[in-house]
């Protein structure tokens, strides 16, 4: 079965979306059968683009047996799904070097800084553990970002290159 066109998810009907093929046999999941087939192998970040569904996601999380943190570059969404779902863990996601860089934690009651690879430093890192925060850095490609951050104490990167991260064991 040869692979389906391109299409934008945020405007196509779900109708259409379920029949869209990834791969060959493989169409696209909703969130619900993605956590099912994670189910308790790794912690799965839901990252939310869009207001509104901030209920669903989490009915869906809390349906599910998987670990889940949810994490937005919508500070709002964060603190909705904070007050629907105190107990999961979530994060914000910030693209700037901020003159206080974990008042976003502080405001929507966040564990975790999902900052953009090129704003972070020792300081920011240091802030962000003093209150008890986690800092994601995203996306990290190359083995020297990877060493800078674990050096200065980054508790996470996110990647596009797993395998090499992997092999590197900065």
């Amino acid at each position: 079965m040869p692979q389906s066109d391109p299409i934008r998810i945020s405007g196509t009907p779900f109708d259409r979306l379920k029949d869209h093929q990834l791969t060959a046999g493989v169409s696209v999941p909703t969130l619900a059968q993605a956590l099912d087939a994670i189910g308790t192998r790794a912690v799965v970040f839901v990252e939310i683009k869009a207001g509104d569904i901030e209920p669903h996601v989490v009915r869906c999380i809390r349906e599910s047996r998987a670990d889940c943190a949810v994490h937005s570059f919508d500070h709002r969404i964060v603190t909705n799904v904070k007050k629907i779902f105190p107990a999961i863990r979530c994060g914000v996601l910030q693209v700037a070097r901020h003159l206080d860089p974990v008042a976003s934690l502080r405001a929507t009651g966040a564990e975790d800084l999902w900052q953009n690879v090129e704003y972070i430093d020792e300081d920011m890192v240091g802030q962000a553990h003093a209150i008890g925060a986690r800092v994601i850095a995203w996306t990290a490609n190359d083995i020297a970002q990877w060493s800078f951050l674990r050096a200065i104490g980054v508790d996470g990167i996110c990647t596009d290159r797993i395998g090499e991260l992997t092999a590197a064991a900065c």
